[in-house]
């Protein structure tokens, strides 16, 4: 005996929603992968993988929705502006193009491409605060990355493609107050630390990414301390 065709039909149409999502995730994540799989300045695949693991564990326990904070993950590095000439529209405008040959709905293309516009770290003088719940859980899990060892890892294997200098004493970190004045930035990797990536565990969204963010915090701070005594010649 059949049950209820309005079930029937609503348990239908819910699978083939499932089925698109599935399907978006993973042509999605096939497309990054390739994109980015000759990276070496810190922003691979495996740092979107990570950052695709963290944001849906901090959106688990914030409630946020999963295929927006997923699909965002995957797509938050394709045209970073760092290696898109400094063109913040860059990354965007990259998904957007994307998404839409995916033919993803538009309120779905919109989120996503929000929440990508408005996640890169701008400077310590510069506010950058997240439209949606969905946006705040990749921000933190994007910021995460920049913290403890994998964050230094990073810093390093970022600052020697740029070819940034590992440390001058003679030369002080930088507290830029615009977005402008961050990405012409010439400093070294380790007034990076002072310049974002100390600052990050005060500027986590939510209570999972600032739970996390504490004792990454804290393991980058007694590596800098260790760095500092063996640069003094003390240990």
């Amino acid at each position: 005996m059949r049950g209820d065709p309005r079930v029937d039909a609503g348990a239908e149409l819910c699978t083939i929603f499932c089925m698109n999502h599935a399907l978006i995730l993973t042509r999605t994540a096939d497309h990054v992968r390739k994109l980015l799989s000759g990276d070496s300045a810190g922003h691979d695949w495996w740092h979107i993988e990570r950052v695709r693991r963290v944001a849906l564990t901090i959106a688990r326990e914030e409630r946020a929705d999963l295929f927006l904070v997923e699909l965002a993950a995957l797509l938050h590095d394709v045209a970073d502006w760092k290696f898109a000439g400094g063109d913040e529209k860059a990354g965007p405008a990259a998904a957007r193009q994307w998404l839409e040959s995916l033919d993803v709905d538009q309120p779905t293309t919109d989120h996503v491409c929000l929440v990508i516009a408005q996640l890169s770290f701008k400077g310590a003088g510069v506010a950058t605060p997240m439209d949606s719940l969905e946006g705040a859980c990749v921000q933190d899990a994007d910021r995460l990355e920049a913290l403890g060892a994998i964050g230094i890892a990073r810093a390093f294997a970022y600052g020697g493609w740029k070819g940034q200098a590992m440390h001058d004493p003679e030369l002080p970190p930088q507290p830029h107050g615009s977005f402008e004045q961050y990405k012409q930035n010439k400093g070294t990797s380790i007034n990076h630390f002072y310049e974002k990536l100390l600052l990050l565990k005060d500027r986590m969204n939510t209570a999972a990414g600032k739970r996390l963010a504490q004792a990454r915090h804290e393991f980058m701070e007694q590596y800098l301390q260790r760095f500092f005594a063996e640069w003094a010649g003390e240990r």
